[in-house]
């Protein structure tokens, strides 16, 4: 078979026991005779080596082509012809598994379908099965399931140079923790988020409302300084803009009262109503009869890609943890390697390479590698099983070693060269990565459990991640509240606001599956693949561990596999 092409390259190593750094990869399909290059490099690859350098892959090269290749002669090829290719590719680290079902040689369960535009957090047609028996029902009624391998899969043979890929939200660190600093992000976010709702209310600043005449109709734009429970039952929202503060009121009987109960300290809304007829007096208050979010539009249309190919999308990985899960991680990356994950050409991480140091109490404990640095060689180690011609797209997260404050910057130059054998694109969290022309907001979700624990159940719990989500979505911000457990790096402008609709929007940290759609935005958070942990114990939380969500970007049909 011709191996004009990076896919082919990976999968003829592969069949041979051997991965490669992608340059090696590069290398080898740039040969005018691939298939003599790859031999010569296997020949000279030093023994036990599963992972094939680029400087074998260039000595093999210039050996090839220059005619100094041992398989000339008539015993060395006799002995290639002994050993062919195995029809059933073998793992990446060279040896063939013994059980295929235990290794992850069979095609691990998984289902299909897409997610409708309805409400948030639905999504039809996605459960999640193992021999048959559910595992999770995420589905609403009617909802359908298809069989695996419906669709016609082709190679994964676009070259690495050719591939649609763009990453923007990177950041270089300008604050210096002044108050200063704090007041101009905070005027940025308000800024940015009250341009979505000028073109939807007549509104006025602060302080010209509190010269209005009562009983007149009006409107504020601001953010939410305070939101509270009246005695009554009652909800009272103070409103802040550039130019001070005005009171709201939201009466217990009007339907709004339920939607009053999601709003959150700093976010950006605005209110319509009717003064109080001593307004004039200064002790006016604006009795809300709507109240306007930033919000996606609804009838948003979500760009797809124009060939047949997918993303995989996974967080939560925490090599060094004594509870990280080596055989989910190998399972998923074995099947990288199989026909039917040809069409999987991009690989994006929400955060949580490693399981990081001092994170919690009594953390030590519960630590298989107690050096951040070697957490971060092994996870490099880890990630070397992943096929050589995968775009990966990597962002950090709250065990990370980078800063806790958001947005986090990405990984420095240290941990970057450690981690560079599969030359990952690397960006601060969150970030928007556009792939193959569709837009995936990448965040690790620290404001999650900050949501979760704010607002009522319907809104959000853990079950349901994809409700809090969709909540971000709406408020047009990755964590809002300031304050609690979301920690805020005062910056020159606020890099939280969701200023463009992604088509996908991408989280973690929670360690818990879920998926939806918001106004046709896919919402996804991925699971992990570390098992429960003492101080998840203590905290009840039972996570899912080892699924991964792969979304067909020419159409946003989402599939979950599990590897366990």
């Amino acid at each position: 078979m011709p191996l004009e092409t990076p896919a082919r390259v990976v999968r003829e190593l592969a069949q041979r026991g051997y991965n490669a750094e992608r340059e090696a990869v590069t290398v080898l399909a740039g040969a005018a005779d691939p298939q003599r290059a790859i031999e010569r490099a296997i020949e000279l690859a030093p023994d036990e080596t599963p992972v094939l350098a680029t400087e074998h892959a260039r000595e093999a090269v210039e050996a090839a082509e220059s005619g100094d290749s041992s398989s000339d002669d008539p015993e060395s090829q006799a002995s290639e012809s002994s050993s062919a290719p195995d029809p059933d590719p073998s793992v990446s680290t060279g040896t063939r598994p013994e059980n295929p079902t235990e290794s992850g040689g069979e095609v691990p369960p998984e289902t299909k379908g897409s997610s409708d535009g309805g409400a948030a957090g639905q999504a039809t047609g996605v459960t999640v099965e193992t021999g048959g028996t559910t595992v999770a029902d995420k589905s609403e009624p009617g909802g359908s399931t298809t069989a695996a391998g419906e669709r016609t899969r082709t190679e994964r043979d676009r070259p690495a140079s050719d591939r649609d890929i763009e990453v923007s939200g990177d950041i270089q660190s300008t604050g210096t923790g002044d108050y200063g600093d704090f007041v101009t992000v905070f005027r940025d976010r308000y800024e940015k988020l009250a341009g979505h709702l000028r073109g939807r209310v007549t509104h006025r600043p602060t302080d010209a409302v509190s010269q209005m005449s009562g009983g007149s109709e009006a409107a504020v734009i601001g953010m939410v300084s305070d939101v509270r429970s009246t005695s009554g039952g009652h909800v009272r929202i103070e409103l802040e803009d550039t130019n001070g503060t005005y009171p709201c009121l939201v009466m217990k009987d009007r339907d709004l009262a339920d939607e009053a109960r999601e709003l959150l300290h700093d976010e950006i809304v605005a209110i319509e109503g009717r003064l109080s007829d001593d307004n004039s007096d200064g002790d006016g208050i604006l009795f809300a009869d709507d109240i306007h979010f930033p919000d996606v539009p609804r009838t948003y249309s979500p760009s797809t890609a124009d060939r047949p190919v997918q993303a995989a999308l996974i967080s939560d990985i925490h090599v060094g943890s004594d509870e990280f899960r080596p055989d989910a991680w190998n399972r998923f990356a074995d099947w990288l390697h199989t026909d039917e994950a040809e069409r999987v050409e991009y690989l994006l991480i929400a955060g949580d390479m490693v399981e990081g140091v001092g994170v919690y109490p009594g953390q030590d404990d519960e630590l298989d590698i107690v050096d951040i640095y070697e957490q971060y060689e092994a996870f490099s180690e880890h990630l070397k099983s992943v096929p050589g011609d995968m775009e990966v797209i990597m962002i950090p997260g709250n065990h990370d070693a980078v800063r806790l404050a958001e947005p986090q910057p990405a990984f420095d130059e240290e941990l970057r060269e450690i981690m560079s054998a599969h030359d990952a694109r690397i960006s601060a969290n969150p970030s928007t990565v556009t792939v193959e022309g569709v837009s995936v907001l990448m965040y690790h979700g620290v404001s999650l459990d900050e949501l979760i624990a704010q607002l009522p159940d319907e809104h959000a719990t853990y079950d349901r991640p994809q409700d809090a989500m969709a909540q971000l979505l709406k408020k047009r911000h990755v964590a809002p509240p300031y304050g609690g457990m979301i920690r805020l790096a005062p910056e020159a402008e606020d890099h939280l606001v969701i200023e463009d609709v992604p088509d996908i929007f991408h989280t973690g940290h929670i360690h818990k599956l879920g998926y939806g759609t918001y106004h046709n935005v896919l919402t996804i958070n991925s699971s992990c693949w570390q098992s429960q942990t003492d101080f998840q114990k203590s905290v009840n939380l039972e996570p899912d561990v080892g699924y991964a969500p792969i979304v067909d970007l020419d159409t946003l049909d989402l599939t979950i596999r599990q590897f366990l």
